[in-house]
């Protein structure tokens, strides 16, 4: 009986200790930021898009993997207003770039982490957009409660070819860099 009791004390305090930084964390959507910038001859647009889902993954205090859902409906220019605002979002949802009609939803699966530093991580993950899925590699930050990372995309792997020099000839002014960026601020 004193073994059992001794065994019972060991293992509550054991739990009892367990670091809080284990297991899954919730991105906290509200608080958490996604902006895009696209690039063309002529200059560049900036906007927004929403997360409508993620977490992150944990190991103690070690990042391990990750997902991600992004709202593609949510997708807007913060650069411009009034008519050319609502012509360049309607434009970016429409089937010339993203679809959003159709598709709804682009999803990032985080399938590797690497420690690269004492709070940056290598990542490679699955970006699905348009239902088309590719690898993408990126960093990522982690401080405390909050995360940050940059992302390079190379839109006409996710069949988005409209303006690029890559399909077209003579677009001159008119053409559109293929790739695009991502700045994500998280908080979990």
């Amino acid at each position: 009986m004193k073994n059992l009791v001794i065994i019972a004390l060991v293992a509550f305090t054991a739990f009892s200790f367990k670091n809080v930084d284990a297991g899954k964390k919730e991105i906290k959507t509200d608080k958490s930021k996604v902006v895009w910038k696209g690039y063309k001859v002529t200059g560049s647009h900036q906007g927004t898009i929403a997360l409508k889902s993620g977490f992150l993954n944990f190991d103690n205090d070690k990042l391990t993997g990750g997902e991600f859902v992004i709202d593609m409906t949510t997708l807007g220019s913060t650069d411009l207003e009034g008519e050319y605002k609502g012509k360049l979002d309607g434009h970016l949802k429409s089937d010339d770039f993203f679809g959003v009609a159709k598709y709804p939803i682009a999803k990032l699966v985080l399938t590797k982490v690497k420690a690269s530093g004492k709070n940056a991580y290598n990542v490679k993950g699955n970006l699905t957009i348009k239902g088309k899925t590719n690898a993408v590699s990126f960093t990522i930050s982690i401080y405390g409660s909050k995360a940050t990372a940059a992302l390079k995309i190379d839109r006409t792997k996710y069949d988005i070819k409209y303006g690029s020099t890559s399909f077209f000839d003579d677009l001159k002014d008119k053409a559109i860099y293929d790739e695009f960026d991502l700045v994500v601020d998280l908080e979990f």
